[in-house]
């Protein structure tokens, strides 16, 4: 599936279309795509689609944030930097957390440690649109169809 956006709040809409879509799966996100690609913009939509209030700002260089309505924990992750900071974060903590969405960024810095499950959601584009192909591997095609029908 690939979803063209030509502006930043197509890029929100986007994401809400996802987190309403996830609802109250488990379910692990890798973002892919070049910096300031759009990464954290589309982790802001789908934390709205899930209902959380908090203001999203990016992981970079905390690696972590965490955010939480009344029953949905949001881990968002920005690998980038790991290598720099050692490997001895304990990623296994944040996605076998069955009462949580992950989103990674910049998941390929571990991709030893991720989940045979996931979502993933490449993203290119430039200055005028965006360009999400958004793949899975598992139990997700009623999500994949659910952001496509929203």
């Amino acid at each position: 599936m690939i979803v063209k956006t030509n502006s930043y709040h197509e890029t929100i809409d986007l994401g809400i279309r996802i987190g309403k879509a996830i609802g109250d799966r488990h379910i692990v996100i890798l973002l892919d795509g070049d910096l300031a690609a759009g990464k954290t913009t589309l982790t802001k939509g789908i934390a709205e689609g899930l209902g959380i209030k908090s203001t999203i700002t990016s992981p970079t260089f905390t690696i972590l944030k965490e955010y939480e309505n009344n029953s949905k924990k949001l881990y968002h992750l920005d690998l980038y930097r790991l290598t720099e900071v050692g490997m001895d974060f304990d990623l296994e903590e944040y996605v076998d957390d069955l009462d949580s969405v992950v989103v990674i960024e910049w998941p390929f810095q571990v991709i030893e440690l991720l989940p045979k499950e996931f979502i993933k959601i490449s993203i290119t584009g430039n200055n005028d649109y965006r360009e999400f192909e958004i793949t899975y591997q598992g139990n997700y095609k009623e999500v994949i169809d659910k952001i496509w029908k929203n």
